[in-house]
C-alpha cells in the first residue's frame, strides 16, 4: 500500500502504530526524532537516492529536534514538501494553533487516539493524494 514515517519519541507509541498501520498493508519506518527523519528523508545529510514515504505521522514534543522544527525544514525541502503530515501529540490547542497555517499538515489527533478512528484518517489523507503526487 503505502510507505509511512512515524517520527516519535516514545517506543510503545511506534509499536502500537506499525502493528495498526502494517496490518493495513503499509510499510512502516520511524525514527525517534527530527534529526532522525531528516536522514530517512535523505534530506541531511543529502541523498536523493532515498525513497520519500507517502505520509509522515509526526509527533511535537521530542528531544534534538521537535516536530514543529522538523516540519519547518519539511516545507522548505524540495522532495519532502509535497508529503503530508499527520500530527500525532499528546499537547493540546497551543501546538495545534503551531500547525494550522502549515499547508502540508493533513489531520492532528490528540494521544490518546483510537487506533480504528487513527487507521480510517489515514487512509482516507492516501486515498485522497493524486496519483501523480505518489
Amino acid at each position: 500500500m503505502a510507505r509511512i514515517l512515524v517520527v516519535d519519541d516514545e517506543s510503545e507509541i511506534v509499536t502500537l502504530l506499525r502493528f495498526v498501520l502494517e496490518q493495513d498493508g503499509h510499510a512502516v519506518s520511524s525514527a525517534g526524532n527530527g534529526v532522525e527523519a531528516l536522514e530517512r528523508l535523505g534530506v541531511e545529510p543529502a541523498d536523493p537516492s532515498r525513497a520519500v514515504p507517502e505520509l509522515i505521522v509526526l509527533d511535537i514534543m521530542m528531544p534534538v529536534m521537535d516536530g514543529y522544527q522538523l516540519n519547518q525544514r519539511l516545507q522548505v525541502e524540495a522532495r519532502t514538501q509535497g508529503i503530508p503530515i499527520l500530527v500525532l501529540t499528546a499537547k493540546g490547542q497551543k501546538m495545534r494553533d503551531l500547525f494550522e497555517m502549515a499547508p502540508n499538515v493533513a489531520a492532528y489527533v490528540q494521544k490518546p487516539f483510537d487506533p480504528k478512528m487513527l487507521r480510517e484518517l489515514i487512509s482516507g489523507i492516501l486515498a485522497s493524494r493524486k496519483p501523480s503526487d505518489a
